[in-house]
């Protein structure tokens, strides 16, 4: 079973619609990429003088609108849709705006094709990357993608960053004390050079693939958090500013959306993304630190209690992308919370995750969405068995349907 997966619009076609809209509402999914392209049109929208709205949804539905546009976000649905199939969002949202007349930020772009698992200059970003550049906006160097630069005054410090950043998954993620002892050998300056940098990268590179239970493909996946693109704006690197808003998206969406909207973000936008941030970062981590781990044919499933990492169900997507990345032997990866009734899946490549989602809640009376590569399950708990029967179910039919 598979999502419609067809091509993204053509840039000059869909800037054509949007440049005669009275009024475009713009839904994307929760998401890093999503939000960064839903950012994107809306500026141009501004720029243009079109009224716009912007929201997120795990599911979105492109609302009817009288006489207006609606466009769905990260997900192929209604005849104005920016799916992300085949090449981020955010990208694609890039070209779009371009064509409407503006000059993107394109570091917001670069920072989407990071959320989307890409790397800056790949998956149709090479213009994004290349008006970066040329703006003297970005430059690589050694080091690890973080929000923040980690000087001794700013918050969260470079050890709490490292703990929260969901980039890597290494033994010290989750808890900042563990964090503060594996830095302390380093003995790394307030102003890091390049060599620090460098060893600070080693450090994070040869932890994320130790350990019994880290993947083959662990190596490859942090890869996306070494030698990052510093950049300037409110955040140290690109792939920390990925970071952020991917977070968001699922856990303060109305933070993301004013975030992604914010040229140039006052302190206590910065501030207040940042704490979401930490706490999505250190909550998700300690749920995959906490959980029982089962590997199954075609999948692997972490069962975890949200609640109990100080978390809501909207880490899940979050600690599933993580096990997929950094702990799963499988295609797919699933975390699932008993106590909500909820899973979250996530795959290496696109599966049809989400018509499975949805096709597995149906057979149990629940709640599916997703897009090819993830997707999410909610059912009703029930007082007297917290859910468990449900949820259990809607896994066992997700595991059928994938």
């Amino acid at each position: 079973m598979t999502e419609a997966t067809s091509a993204t619009p053509a840039p000059d076609a869909l800037a054509g619609v949007l440049a005669d809209a009275p009024f475009v509402r713009l839904v994307a999914t929760d998401d890093g990429d999503a939000l960064a392209a839903a950012g994107l049109l809306a500026r141009a929208l501004r720029a243009t003088g079109t009224p716009f709205q912007a929201r997120v949804d795990p599911d979105p539905v492109p609302d009817d609108v009288d006489d207006g546009v609606a466009v769905a976000v990260g997900v192929d649905r209604g005849p104005h849709a920016i799916p992300g199939t085949g090449r981020p969002a955010s990208a694609a949202a890039f070209a779009v705006a371009r064509e409407l007349g503006v000059e993107p930020d394109p570091v917001v772009a670069l920072a989407g094709v990071v959320a989307a698992g890409s790397i800056p200059g790949a998956d149709g970003s090479g213009d994004a990357l290349d008006a970066a550049e040329r703006a003297g906006r970005v430059e690589r160097r050694p080091g690890v993608a973080l929000p923040v630069s980690g000087t001794v005054d700013e918050e969260p410090s470079r050890a709490e960053a490292l703990a929260a950043s969901t980039l890597a998954r290494t033994r010290y993620s989750g808890d900042p004390e563990a964090a503060r002892d594996a830095l302390a050998p380093l003995e790394l300056p307030t102003d890091p050079d390049a060599d620090d940098r460098r060893r600070l990268a080693s450090l994070v590179a040869v932890d994320a693939v130790d350990g019994d239970d880290a993947s083959e493909r662990a190596a490859s996946a942090v890869e996306r958090a070494l030698r990052p693109y510093a950049m300037d704006g409110p955040f140290e690197t690109v792939g920390g500013y990925a970071d952020v808003l991917d977070a968001l998206a699922r856990e303060a969406p109305g933070t993301g959306v004013a975030l992604a909207l914010a040229g140039d973000p006052d302190d206590s936008l910065r501030t207040a993304a940042l704490d979401a941030w930490r706490r999505h970062g250190l909550a998700a981590h300690r749920a995959l630190d906490a959980a029982t781990v089962g590997r199954y044919d075609g999948c692997v499933v972490a069962r975890v209690d949200a609640a109990a990492a100080d978390g809501s169900p909207a880490i899940l997507p979050t600690v599933a992308r993580l096990v997929r990345d950094f702990r799963s032997p499988e295609p797919v990866a699933i975390a699932l919370d008993e106590g909500t009734g909820r899973l979250a899946a996530a795959a290496i490549e696109p599966t049809g995750l989400g018509n499975a989602c949805r096709t597995a809640a149906g057979e149990v009376g629940g709640d599916g969405w997703g897009t090819p590569e993830r997707g999410g399950i909610a059912v009703e708990t029930d007082a007297n068995d917290g859910g468990d029967a449900d949820i259990t179910a809607a896994l066992a039919a997700l595991r059928e349907a994938i």
